[in-house]
């Protein structure tokens, strides 16, 4: 069987914490100190087909919840809180949704059990047209990147997936092929009658759109126990544009009795 790498933190109640698309367990590693420290142990996850986490032509949100399964009996853990970001939400929401036993409670990031029309392809054309095996060094690969992304802080966030495969050769640690086939996959949504009441709690950037007024309604059908709260000063990217606002968030809810 093969098991999600991750960073383990702290000692105390399980926080499992699922980066989004293109993303890792790393992104998450000043949160997940925090959280350490206000007496959680913390799992820093790497999702299939990223970060440090094997490879597989194969990419679902069942096989993403199978592989959160596989990697909580791996380290006996029987119950966890669950905060995921973005496509982490998503397969946050089905885990919940289909273990609520497993499930102590749910946190979900800037994203909604809706429907979402692939909207990542530029990201990866970009990415397919540069290779990394050709590069020498990461200021080289951050200015192949910048004929395609003019955005720097996307570029440090996918240079971050960039590193030494060899001495002399670059690679990137995420799965380009198969998430590449995977982009119609993550946007899909929830099913029409899956559901987790147990204790729920959804952010949303203040300045984001992935998560609506008219998101609400849906959310509540899913999660009749969601509270949904706002990161102010934030985007889609809210726990690295406004951090402290997020653990002022995250913090109560979950040391709540």
């Amino acid at each position: 069987m093969r098991i999600l790498h991750s960073v383990i933190q702290g000692e105390g109640p399980d926080l499992i914490i699922l980066h989004g698309f293109l993303g890792m367990g790393d992104n998450w590693k000043s949160h997940a100190k925090k959280f350490a420290q206000a007496g959680y142990r913390t799992h820093r996850v790497d999702l299939r087909n990223h970060g440090q986490s094997f490879w597989d032509d194969e990419f679902s949100y069942d096989l993403l919840t199978d592989d959160l399964l596989n990697y909580m009996d791996h380290h006996e853990i029987e119950k966890t809180i669950v905060l995921g970001h973005s496509m982490g939400g998503k397969t946050a929401m089905h885990f919940a949704c289909s273990k609520p036993d497993r499930c102590e409670k749910l946190i979900v990031a800037d994203i909604a059990p809706r429907y979402y029309p692939p909207h990542h392809q530029h990201i990866i054309d970009g990415l397919q047209a540069i290779s990394p095996e050709n590069l020498k060094s990461r200021t080289e690969a951050d200015q192949a990147l910048a004929a395609h992304f003019d955005i720097l802080g996307l570029r440090q966030f996918l240079l971050k997936n960039l590193y030494w495969k060899t001495p002399e050769r670059l690679a990137f640690r995420f799965n380009l092929e198969a998430l590449s086939n995977s982009l119609d996959m993550i946007g899909e949504p929830l099913s029409g009658t899956e559901q987790f009441t147990g204790p729920t709690l959804f952010l949303k950037g203040e300045y984001s759109e992935y998560v609506t007024l008219a998101d609400h309604a849906i959310i509540q059908v899913h999660f009749p126990s969601a509270r949904i709260e706002t990161v102010a000063s934030s985007g889609h990217w809210l726990h690295a544009e406004n951090p402290e606002g997020f653990q002022h968030a995250v913090l109560p809810f979950i040391n709540q009795g």
